[in-house]
């Protein structure tokens, strides 16, 4: 099987430390794990040790100016530490289409890629182009999941509960600042978060308190996208549920989400030390079933197959769905692993049942 990381995204140094838990993880008697990375100008290599290649480069290229370096610093380290194949030269392919020679070695491929060109539709399109079964939502859904105005209008449609929150686009924004801010104060409000409509990981995410600070939080987030997303600042606990599972899916025990920052920002999530994960969330066993309930749905209402991590927040009594993430976080902080660890289904086992879906999706079964 393939594990395919890095990419092409601002979460590059979180694929790689996903990548690098799935790697120590995989049960080696039952699969045989082929290192697959992507760098960041596109090239992919194959053979020999990728991940340490591609940390290895990560860790050159890192600005001390740049905020998140100390973290990335650390998800660098982690990969690092993975035992990801056989020694040997990294061989570099092209990056127009999928390495020549690869397909006939892999039996299915698990995507650990975070954020555009990975889990937005685009490698599993490649895949699917290629007959490569891979783990986790097909193209629609990782499209849909990526995009999260078009994700929240899909939840809508489904009568999911959601934040309030105005999709704008950069262009409208440049063009008519004015209007865009009367709209964010009597639609919106302050406090509010604005993001980039297709990133992940808070990458290009603002907290804006008042507004004189929303020119430059919009500023922020076009630089990442050409589609902003406007959202009210919700006030309540931070619940996240994982999903598993094809046609009949299955929700894990929800957990909370405690950080000791001002909102759950990269530093919070991927920094050591930053996080709590309560599991199971100290929530009342009514409640227990409906984010269980609202999870199964999230993950259908997006067509979504395989896995997906969503994301609410619990304001009094009141539930609202966040997002879905269609390729979660694997590392040693992230929710995902650990909230299917407290459910009865252990990290070695969760991967060998995305493997057993990713074949069953395609007819495959053995």
């Amino acid at each position: 099987m393939g594990v395919i990381f890095g990419g092409r995204s601002g979460e590059h140094e979180v694929s790689l430390a996903s990548a690098a838990s799935v790697l120590r993880a995989i049960d080696r008697s039952r699969f045989e794990p082929i290192p697959i990375g992507i760098a960041k100008d596109g090239r992919w290599l194959v053979g020999g040790d990728p991940l340490t290649a591609l940390a290895e480069n990560v860790k050159g290229e890192l600005s001390p100016g740049d905020a998140t370096s100390p973290v990335k610093q650390e998800l660098v380290a982690r990969a690092e530490k993975a035992d990801a194949g056989a020694a040997g030269l990294v061989r570099v392919e092209p990056s127009e289409s999928f390495p020549a020679g690869l397909r006939r070695e892999l039996d299915v491929v698990m995507i650990m890629l975070h954020g555009p060109y990975g889990e937005d539709g685009t490698v599993q399109g490649l895949l699917e182009l290629a007959g490569i079964p891979y783990v986790g939502a097909g193209v629609f859904a990782s499209a849909a999941g990526m995009d999260k105005a078009i994700m929240k209008a899909l939840f809508g449609a489904a009568g999911l509960p959601v934040v309030e929150h105005l999709v704008v686009l950069a262009r409208e924004w440049e063009r008519e600042p004015g209007d865009v801010a009367a709209q964010v104060a009597e639609r919106i409000g302050y406090p509010c978060f604005v993001k980039p409509s297709n990133l992940g990981s808070s990458v290009g995410i603002s907290k804006v308190k008042s507004p004189d600070a929303l020119p430059a939080a919009m500023a922020e987030a076009a630089r990442h996208g050409r589609k902003l997303l406007v959202e009210r600042a919700a006030q309540g606990r931070e619940i996240e549920v994982s999903v598993l599972g094809n046609e009949d899916p299955q929700a894990s025990l929800p957990g909370e989400i405690l950080y000791d920052k001002e909102w759950y920002d990269y530093e919070a999530k991927y920094g050591l030390g930053h996080t709590t994960l309560k599991v199971p969330a100290p929530v009342s066993p009514e409640q227990t079933r409906q984010f269980q309930q609202l999870a199964v749905t999230a993950f259908s209402a997006i067509d979504c197959r395989g896995m997906a991590r969503v994301d609410f927040f619990l304001e009094g009594e009141r539930i609202l769905v966040n997002e879905i993430n269609t390729i979660p976080g694997f590392t040693a902080t992230s929710a995902y692993p650990r909230l299917w660890e407290a459910s009865g289904l252990s990290f070695p086992d969760l991967i060998a049942r995305l493997i057993e879906l990713a074949l069953e999706a395609r007819g495959d079964v053995r």
